[in-house]
């Protein structure tokens, strides 16, 4: 088995600075960001850019990682703050005003809620999917939410609700108002109650 060398303490500066210069610029110009631009903001050339991070996705990734562990973990807080109902609709609040507010997190979101990708795709949808799936399950034990709605149909729809509420205003100002109307359709009908 090869042993990975740890970086020189040049290169993981340069790592650092890459990454901190990546967050602003995509928060800036959402995920097209110029990747010359980055590099030449971290005062490193295009190669180093590339050594670290060959790929949009992977710097995307990269940049966002943290954040996305932190939006998951709001999800255990949230759980041990409000009933389970709530805390699964103020979390969505949080994913999709989340999404809004930092460029780019959405275009790493999508394919992150879904199968396959890299390694760090992988585990940012493992941690947004194991989050969702613990309010959701909690969420359908109280009866709040439909038996037959999945922790990823939740993250689908939440994906969507932010796509629509930037489109409404730029802003996200109708999240509440759209996740309200989302959750109405997700609640047991009567006869699921019963059953």
């Amino acid at each position: 088995m090869a042993q990975v060398r740890p970086m020189r303490a040049d290169a993981r500066r340069n790592y650092e600075r890459l990454l901190r210069v990546a967050v602003e610029a995509f928060a800036e110009h959402g995920e097209g960001a110029s990747l010359d631009d980055i590099a030449k903001r971290a005062g490193v050339g295009s190669g180093t850019l590339y050594r670290h991070f060959p790929t949009r996705h992977a710097l995307l990734e990269a940049a966002y990682l943290d954040r996305i562990e932190a939006l998951a973990a709001r999800a255990d807080a949230l759980a041990a703050e409000l009933p389970p109902g709530e805390a699964l609709l103020e979390w969505l609040h949080e994913l999709g005003t989340g999404m809004i507010r930092m460029r780019g997190l959405r275009a790493l979101l999508g394919p992150a809620v879904t199968e396959g990708g890299s390694a760090a795709a992988t585990a940012c949808g493992d941690c947004v999917r194991n989050a969702a799936g613990r309010l959701v399950r909690a969420a359908q034990e109280e009866g709040t939410l439909r038996p037959d709605v999945e922790p990823m149909d939740v993250l689908r729809l939440a994906h969507g609700v932010a796509t629509a509420s930037e489109l409404a205003d730029g802003q996200g100002r109708h999240i509440r108002r759209y996740l309200a109307l989302l959750t109405e359709g997700l609640r047991p009908r009567d006869a699921d109650a019963g059953s």
